[in-house]
């Protein structure tokens, strides 16, 4: 077992990385790029540090549980380049990847031994990301993440707001995960001290047309119609959503934990955040 007791420093604090800071028992800190990044950062519990602060980089992680969530770029992952000299100085170091790399399996699972075929531009700079922390810290842990919805980011904000598609295609399925049992799941990871690729996701790849649906009940509105994938005026981006189908096995990460999702299906979880909103 991890100790608890170092510091957990979050390279890209955003929605996922400040539900895990929410479960925290130690310090924690996380870096900010401009003025309204540090200012959002003060009404926090998270201790704010300038990614153009080597110093403080450095002293900051030092045996601290580092989690980068920042997504990679053109030029490559920021946290590399910030703190790839001196990332040895952690004590363990965690990198939130995605399931997109595996890219499409027709449906079929995949397992953290599956190898990866990203699709995208994004996944490849995924794949890039994961190698480049490889190379530094081979003690490294990766944890790829589906879907991620939760309080204000969810089918019930998208139908509400009049934003829901329910677009078709045959046989398409996505996983997904509420984004408070993937804090609970790398708080988990990070102090069980586990190495090497995890999956974090529900328990059932679903439909994409069925989630709003769903919401739509939840809030006692009409649903969105349904829209042939043929028919969709998507983005290249929402287009290459649909490219993959997969399911994603969260089965290793059971197995290694103990962890198990408190919302195993979009149902609870967007049962869940209606609660909490009335």
């Amino acid at each position: 077992m991890t100790d608890a007791s170092h510091p957990l420093f979050l390279f890209g604090p955003g929605y996922t990385a400040k539900a895990l800071a929410g479960i925290w028992d130690g310090d924690i800190l996380g870096t900010f790029r401009s003025e309204d990044g540090r200012k959002r950062l003060d009404s926090t519990q998270i201790k704010a540090v300038s990614v153009t602060d080597q110093v403080r980089l450095e002293q900051g992680l030092e045996q601290a549980h580092l989690l980068v969530s920042a997504a990679p770029g053109e030029t490559g992952c920021p946290a590399l380049a910030a703190m790839g000299d001196f990332v040895h100085r952690a004590a363990s170091v965690t990198y939130l990847s995605t399931t997109g790399v595996y890219g499409d399996l027709g449906g079929g699972w995949a397992m953290e031994w599956s190898p990866v075929n990203p699709m995208s531009e994004r996944g490849q700079r995924r794949v890039a990301a994961e190698e480049g922390w490889r190379s530094l810290r081979p003690d490294l842990r990766i944890a790829r993440l589906p879907g991620i919805y939760g309080p204000g980011r969810s089918q019930l904000d998208r139908v509400r707001e009049g934003r829901a598609n329910r677009i078709v295609k045959d046989g398409q399925v996505f996983s997904r995960a509420h984004v408070d049992d993937i804090a609970r799941a790398l708080r988990a990871l990070i102090l069980s001290g586990a190495e090497g690729v995890f999956n974090i996701c529900d328990e059932e790849a679903a439909p994409p047309q069925d989630v709003p649906l769903f919401a739509a009940e939840l809030l006692g509105i009409a649903p969105p119609e349904e829209i042939a994938f043929e028919d969709a005026d998507l983005s290249p981006m929402g287009r290459s959503f649909y490219s993959e189908c997969k399911r994603v096995s969260n089965a290793r990460l059971k197995a290694v934990t103990g962890w198990r999702p408190q919302y195993p299906t979009y149902r609870e979880g967007l049962r869940s955040i209606a609660a909490g909103e009335r």
